[in-house]
């Protein structure tokens, strides 16, 4: 599904939704309140306080990089997939439509389980040898106690119009949610004034998505589609890149592409002589065989201070990154 329109400004549909919006909030704040299972090894999140792609699982990949030796495994819920329980991700076999396309980027990265449940899915990496956990999201998910909770937001959309959900997009209050993180990770320039709704005395660290794999693409017609939370950062992208953008197509988060769909996707390219060029989530759901068709340009996460989120990490590691 689309996030609807009125969820970026306020008016008469959301007030008039904000009695749901509290139930919801409500709600929420019972669930989060519930202790979850202490692991006996470090527990980093990755979360948000908005429905949507706010940059977890780029974070979350830029953090397993970070730690790359310390047999880190990521928990995530499997957006997308139909796997139930506590699911393993193989590469080699599962796809995105059993396990979901983050799984598999993660995948690619370190060990990674799927698991609704994430204490169970935490046993079963623990019971593997992980000594570190990173999550994939799970802010609002009590099962499992954090060492370290990092509040992702996009500069770019930030809060929205700062309702909870029906009535905006906030999972939870902006403040509720802060509460329970040691700091803010801003990613883009903030246009939309996000650091001012944050409380005063969290940190923020400020990162941008640099595009990768583009080089080839400057001064080149491209032919761009993606299926992710927010679409138009990854045209933004290309551009920035120096990609020419002949056209464009957007569709759903973890929309999955059937064959006729991406054989018109390669049709519109074709006609307008443009190289069709998505990103690494929507590729790994694509079918197979018409896949190296399209061209990946992935994103990788800069940081202006790195110091700041290594400062953070060794807060609840045993020794330094």
């Amino acid at each position: 599904m689309r996030a609807p329109e009125f969820w970026q400004r306020d008016g008469v549909v959301p007030r008039l939704l904000a009695p749901a919006a509290a139930v919801y909030a409500a709600v929420t704040a019972r669930r989060v309140a519930r202790p979850g299972w202490r692991a006996p090894v470090p527990v980093i999140c990755c979360g948000n306080a908005t429905a949507g792609g706010a940059g977890k699982t780029t974070l979350a990949l830029d953090l397993g990089a970070r730690l790359a030796g310390r047999w880190v495994a990521f928990l995530t819920r499997g957006h997308g997939g139909r796997v139930r329980g506590v699911h393993r991700v193989d590469p080699a076999q599962d796809g995105a439509a059993l396990v979901g396309d983050e799984a598999l980027l993660l995948a690619a990265c370190a060990p990674t389980w799927v698991a609704a449940d994430r204490a169970a899915g935490a046993r079963a990496a623990v019971a593997a040898g992980a000594c570190v956990l990173v999550m994939d999201d799970g802010l609002q998910n009590p099962g499992l106690a954090r060492d370290l909770a990092l509040l992702v937001v996009d500069g770019g959309t930030g809060f929205g119009n700062g309702r909870v959900i029906p009535a905006g997009p906030l999972r939870e209050p902006v403040a509720a949610a802060a509460a329970r993180c040691a700091a803010a990770v801003l990613i883009g320039q903030d246009r939309s004034a996000a650091r001012d709704a944050l409380p005063p005395g969290l940190p923020v660290l400020g990162a941008r998505l640099e595009q990768q794999g583009t080089a080839e693409l400057a001064g080149r017609l491209v032919f761009a589609f993606a299926g992710i939370g927010i679409p138009e950062k990854f045209f933004a992208g290309l551009r920035e890149a120096g990609a020419v953008l002949a056209g464009m197509a957007a569709f759903p988060d973890h929309h999955s592409f059937t064959r006729a769909e991406l054989r018109g996707l390669l049709a519109r390219a074709a006609l307008a002589g443009a190289l069709p060029v998505t990103t690494p989530k929507d590729a790994v759901r694509l079918p197979a065989d018409l896949r190296a068709f399209v061209r990946v340009a992935g994103v990788r996460l800069v940081w202006d201070d790195p110091a700041a989120i290594d400062l953070l990490l060794a807060s609840v590691l045993e020794s330094p990154p």
